[in-house]
């Protein structure tokens, strides 16, 4: 039985580093090339993953999605409790 193969992902020209308030952050904005929305996911410098659960119709919309956290809730809101 052969495993299927992994899906093509496409990741966004938004994806980055960023150190924020001394925290470094990874984010990742990515979307399988067969469907039409983009995901987001935030990594802290723990390893810990913050996935969104829902999709975003372009990966702009997911970069602000971040930003909007970012900026009403800190880098705190990335942090491992």
């Amino acid at each position: 039985m052969e495993s299927s193969p992994h899906p093509e992902l496409i990741e966004s020209a938004l994806c980055r580093q960023i150190t924020q308030d001394g925290v470094p952050l990874t984010i990742n904005i990515v979307r399988i090339a067969t469907e039409p929305g983009w995901s987001l996911e935030v990594v802290n410098a723990k390893g810990t993953s913050i996935v969104w659960n829902d999709t975003f119709a372009t990966d702009r919309e997911a970069d602000a999605a971040f930003r909007n956290v970012l900026a009403e809730e800190g880098v705190q809101a990335f942090l491992d409790t």
